[in-house]
């Protein structure tokens, strides 16, 4: 069974996610999405909420997604739950560069390769960070999140 890793903080999680663990199911028996905790950061909300309704809106595919909290190195709840790959969402030349150099280390530490998909052009300006930001300002940002 071919098992892939694909982590972010999804605070939240968007529409572009949504969209880049659909395909990854197309290519990989399961999937693990990780849910790292990043002490930098404050959080729109806590993690083991994100790790609620991200479980709740594949909760069809149970059997094929696992969604997991984690601190520390992606790269060590890779090797954790034995991942083939790692899949990272690419939507600029920018986010290439820094997926590049990640999966470039991440190989070198583990031997687990990692599976860039490129993002569908209409989702391509689609972060959580503009998500946030719109909310903040009070914004409906509905459109930009998976429904359950």
């Amino acid at each position: 069974m071919s098992k892939a890793l694909f982590a972010g903080s999804f605070d939240p999680f968007t529409r572009g996610h949504d969209d880049i663990v659909r395909r990854a199911m197309l290519l990989f028996d399961h999937v693990v999405i990780a849910v790292g905790v990043n002490v930098g950061k404050q959080p729109r909300r806590p993690v083991e909420q994100r790790v609620e309704d991200i479980r709740a809106l594949y909760a069809a595919e149970a059997s094929r997604i696992t969604v997991v909290a984690y601190e520390g190195l992606t790269v060590d709840v890779a090797r954790r739950y034995g991942v083939d790959a790692m899949v990272r969402g690419v939507r600029s030349v920018a986010d290439f560069e820094y997926e590049r150099q990640m999966a470039d280390v991440n190989r070198q530490l583990s031997g687990i390769d990692t599976v860039c998909l490129f993002a569908r052009p209409e989702l391509a300006s689609l972060s959580s960070s503009m998500v946030r930001e719109l909310e903040a300002f009070g914004h409906d940002v509905s459109a930009y999140l998976p429904s359950c």
